[in-house]
């Protein structure tokens, strides 16, 4: 067995294994919770808001999970998030009025965004910065893996019996999670993170100190996050507008989700190996364009191509803006700063369904589509521009330059 294959089959047990079954239970949740919304007699309008709050909850949770992680340590971290996790889903499925509900919702968002940032940060730490990006775009991938797999666990789960059945399952992953994460030996060096972690800086001062690569490269990631979260949204949009049954929709957005699960590995050993623009434009022009060509498919055969082309350009970005982040966030805070790193990605998360949304609302889907089609093109010459110039790994030459050079405090060059 090689020693590529070891390094990453020693984190396996410790961050791939829980990541998956976490994910299995956030996948499961996601397509019922607006039903269970509605179970306690939410509006269609108020459903989609209750489902809407466990990404607001998310980027709540964003820069408390960074000050969370560098306080206690990544491995703690997520410890908590997952005992946090068993409490909030229980308050989900003994939720008796909508606003119970929306409080379980909002606070079980919070937590994944402590479970997610401590594993990202936990991985940067512990694998060779040759293997980071296979490394990360694996971690991708696992969630990608439950997003894709949990629904149909889900609707065996509920099929004949309450929707809020759905909240135990993931209650159970929750605690099978955490159970990996107590159980499995860390595979860091506890002494390499205590020294660092003795006088935890503040989220304000990384923030200052680094304003720069957010303004920038942060506002491609946010850019990159949006596109990718719209085409969540502009699928089953444009299948309704097309007059698609609810069946014929959901099959088209599977096939789309498993080419999307298919690619991920691929991809980081790309990134690694030729560097991380190399996966980053294509992956932009491909979402950019796939949804810019999207209003002109007439049928059911035209939308499977283009939403399996759209699963191709999301999977073999997975783990980008994880790797980005690691590449550029300094040891001595990085939790902190990828806090904030996840602030932008999941703010982008938030913002481009709103877009589509909003131009749906005034009467043009089409135009709503169209617009983040260019958004996509926007997104990757902001990466062509700004990745690199802090990331030594952007590109081959990049990578040469950096290790020709003396080393900086963080590896990443500055203005």
């Amino acid at each position: 067995m090689s020693s590529r294959l070891v390094s990453l089959m020693r984190v396996a047990p410790a961050v791939f294994l829980p990541t998956l079954v976490f994910e299995i239970g956030m996948g499961a949740l996601a397509p019922m919770i607006a039903l269970s919304g509605r179970g306690l007699g939410a509006s269609v309008g108020m459903a989609g808001l209750v489902l809407a709050l466990l990404g607001v909850g998310q980027i709540l949770g964003d820069i408390p999970a960074g000050a969370l992680a560098a306080r206690v340590g990544d491995r703690r971290a997520m410890l908590i998030a997952s005992g946090i996790a068993i409490v909030t889903l229980l308050g989900c499925a003994l939720a008796d009025s909508l606003w119970e509900l929306a409080l379980g919702i909002t606070a079980t968002g919070a937590v994944n965004a402590v479970f997610i940032l401590a594993r990202q940060s936990y991985l940067t730490e512990v694998i060779p910065e040759g293997l980071r990006a296979r490394a990360l775009s694996t971690l991708g991938g696992m969630s990608r893996v439950g997003a894709f797999v949990g629904p149909f666990i889900g609707a065996a789960v509920v099929h004949g019996r309450p929707v809020r059945d759905v909240y135990w399952l993931a209650l159970a992953c929750a605690v099978v999670a955490g159970l990996v994460v107590l159980f499995v030996p860390d595979v860091a060096d506890p002494s390499a993170t205590h020294e660092r972690r003795r006088a935890p800086v503040s989220v304000r001062s990384v923030v200052v100190r680094h304003h720069r690569i957010f303004l920038t490269l942060g506002l491609a990631v946010l850019l990159v996050a949006s596109v990718r979260a719209t085409r969540q949204t502009v699928l089953p949009l444009w299948a309704d507008h097309l007059g698609l049954s609810p069946s014929a929709t959901s099959v088209v957005f599977g096939l789309a989700g498993l080419v999307d699960t298919l690619t991920f590995y691929p991809s980081g050993k790309v990134m690694d190996r030729a560097g991380r623009l190399w996966i980053a434009v294509p992956s932009m022009l491909v979402l950019g364009l796939t949804q810019a060509v999207l209003p002109l498919t007439q049928g059911l055969v035209s939308l499977t191509v283009v939403a399996m082309l759209m699963g191709f350009g999301n999977g073999i970005g997975s783990g980008i803006l994880m790797t980005l982040g690691a590449d550029v966030a300094p040891p001595e805070t990085r939790s902190q700063f990828l806090g904030v790193w996840r602030l932008c990605s999941d703010s982008g998360s938030a913002t481009g369904p709103l877009v589509v949304s909003a131009a749906a609302g005034l009467g043009s889907l089409a135009a709503g589509i169209g617009i983040m089609g260019a958004v996509g093109v926007a997104a990757a010459l902001a990466l062509i521009r700004w990745v690199p110039r802090y990331s030594p790994f952007a590109t081959t030459g990049t990578r040469d330059r950096v290790r020709a050079e003396p080393a900086g405090e963080t590896g990443v060059r500055r203005t």
